[in-house]
């Protein structure tokens, strides 16, 4: 399925780091840090793209992380995009993380209230304060986060390892080459995109869920051939298409269930999940 991802790493490589960051042409090897003989600040995390943003051109960065410590998803190589110039509250807070979300509708509503430190009414479950201000952090640091680059060593960051392509911000404001080199040697993927009608987004339907808001745009999706992921209030909602998330109804993370991977899998069926998370409440 991935045939081209060498092919297609190295003929872009130039014009993303090059042009972006120039500095970023340094030694890395990734194999090192992937079998453990690497220094300890290298086991932090990679910066695997820095560039426009396929949505809006502004400057965006994937920093990929490997942790255990989120009880649903388990040991999984988790991928930040973010905003590269700015904290990723402020970003939300202002409206600019359209360059890595889209028109999603879980963003929530721009603002310039003193009291909030993100957008209003978000119904999204990431904290932004948490896992990606953590990882912004540290990449702003410029020691944190060893730049790799090229097919061969963003490969190996995924090497037998399950991947989360955008743990926050949407997989599809990234050229997919990128994604293609860090699954090629994964023992699994999942992902999920809002940007399906986006001309200008790489949507690629093999690697993400299309993230479906109604039931409406979930039949639109499989007319499509598309498998897709949706939020509903209740299980009982749910269409003879879907299954519900197993993580959230049996306990099983995605590192072990790896159904979310989009046409990749051969589920025949798509995925449903109860609403949760801290934005619960706007859903």
């Amino acid at each position: 399925m991935f045939t081209n991802a060498s092919t297609n790493a190295l003929a872009a490589e130039s014009d993303c780091f090059d042009t972006y960051a120039p500095s970023y042409r340094q030694h890395f090897n990734a194999l090192a840090l992937v079998t453990g003989t690497y220094t300890k600040k290298a086991h932090e995390g990679a910066v695997i793209y820095r560039g426009p943003s396929l949505i809006d051109g502004a400057p965006i960065v994937v920093i990929a992380t490997l942790t255990d410590r989120n009880g649903k998803t388990g040991e999984v190589l988790q991928t930040y995009i973010m905003r590269a110039d700015m904290d990723p509250r402020d970003a939300s807070k202002s409206g600019a993380d359209f360059a890595i979300c889209g028109n999603c509708p879980h963003r929530g509503t721009p603002t310039d209230s003193p009291r909030s430190k993100v957008a209003t009414a978000r119904s999204c479950y990431v904290v932004i304060g948490q896992g990606p201000l953590n990882a912004f952090k540290s990449y702003k640091r410029g020691s944190v986060y060893q730049p790799v680059s090229g097919h061969a060593d963003i490969a190996a960051l995924g090497r037998d390892r399950t991947v989360r392509l955008g743990t926050y911000g949407d997989p599809a404001a990234v050229p997919s080459y990128i994604w293609e080199s860090l699954v090629s040697d994964a023992r699994a993927h999942v992902g999920y995109t809002h940007q399906s009608g986006v001309e200008s987004a790489d949507v690629r339907n093999d690697l993400c869920m299309t993230s479906a808001d109604t039931l409406a745009d979930a039949q639109a999706a499989w007319s499509r051939g598309e498998r897709t992921f949706r939020v509903v209030s209740d299980y009982a909602d749910m269409s003879p298409n879907e299954i519900a998330c197993p993580a959230d109804t049996r306990g099983i993370q995605c590192a072990d269930c790896r159904l979310c991977g989009g046409t990749s899998v051969s589920s025949p069926k798509s995925i449903a999940i109860a609403v949760h998370g801290a934005g619960a409440k706007y859903f």
